[in-house]
């Protein structure tokens, strides 16, 4: 099928949309959309020598479906992110002194990319923060099985809010497609188009609103927190009985800290954290993530502070907190 480029003159500028490309920061670097296109090649299948869908195809892709799905609202150039570079050089240069290799002799591609499109006139306010709609997606060559023949190819799709405040990404698991299986674009458009299709941002933002609702005093804050660690211990079978962590012992850290010290969700003077800023806390804390675990990682903690929002709405026993 044919790839429908992102037209420069139909978006607006990236500068318009603060801090867009922040959106996760560990471990990653900032590129261009025409670096990634023009100056990176595309890995092949071992076997066969069948090209994969490179990452510039990926994010046409899932432009090209905003655009038609959204039609008529604007919609910013992507915001992208690479890890691990994967560097080689052409044949001319082989046996040549790394000082001595020119510009056109070195080639590269990137393992992991990550990307994301804001549409900033779909906007709404929760606890006080503007959040505007956001598409986007990953891959990670290194979850594709590029030693065989050409088959499936594996990618993350998402749509969900940005907070403006902090560029955290607010993702609901109906948002969320974790492993989409294709071999073709065709295919990709359209588990793409089916995913836009089922996200109901109305019910996500309801979900989110009522998370102000409802807050922890800091004793539960400190039992969910100890409870945390304990966690990453636990038996297997008594893991599968409770609600899964999604965060790491690193990133349970930096939400203690900020629960002291973040400037927009730390708790009030009485020690007490709603639960919009405990997602956030959360959600901050994901953008430390490796590219290929940063989403699952993002709509897990929605996953979280739902369960224990359905706790303090019914009392209901809940594990992290008894």
């Amino acid at each position: 099928m044919e790839i429908l480029q992102v037209n420069p003159e139909e978006v607006v500028s990236a500068e318009q949309i603060h801090q867009n490309d922040k959106f996760i920061v560990a471990n990653t670097q900032l590129i261009k959309y025409d670096e990634l296109r023009n100056h990176c090649i595309i890995p092949v299948f071992a076997k066969d020598n069948e090209c994969t869908i490179s990452h510039s195809d990926f994010i046409d892709i899932v432009g090209n479906v905003s655009h038609r799905f959204f039609s008529g609202e604007r919609i910013t150039p992507p915001s992208i992110r690479i890890s691990h570079p994967i560097k080689g050089r052409t044949p001319e240069a082989m046996g040549k002194p790394v000082e001595h290799l020119l510009e056109r002799e070195k080639t590269v591609f990137y393992e992991r990319m990550a990307f994301m499109y804001e549409l900033p006139d779909i906007t709404a306010n929760v606890g006080g923060n503007n959040l505007s709609l956001s598409i986007g997606g990953v891959r990670a060559y290194n979850n594709d099985s590029l030693s065989g023949r050409k088959g499936e190819e594996r990618f993350k799709v998402f749509i969900g809010f940005k907070n403006w405040v902090c560029t955290n990404l607010c993702i609901s698991t109906d948002g969320y497609a974790g492993e989409i299986r294709v071999t073709s674009l065709a295919e990709l458009f359209n588990r793409v188009f089916q995913l836009l299709t089922r996200f109901d941002a109305k019910r996500q933002l309801e979900q989110l609103s009522a998370l102000n609702d409802y807050s922890l005093t800091e004793q539960q804050f400190a039992l969910l927190i100890g409870r945390s660690r304990l966690y990453q211990y636990l038996p297997p079978k008594q893991k599968k009985e409770i609600e899964s962590m999604p965060l790491s012992d690193t990133q349970i850290s930096s939400v203690v800290r900020d629960y002291y010290q973040d400037k927009s969700f730390c708790r009030s003077e009485d020690g007490y954290l709603d639960l919009w800023k405990m997602y956030n806390l959360f959600t901050s804390a994901t953008k430390s993530s490796y590219i290929d675990t940063f989403l699952d990682r993002n709509a897990g903690s929605y996953m979280f502070i739902a369960s224990l929002l359905q706790h303090l709405r019914s009392n209901e026993k809940f594990w992290y907190l008894s």
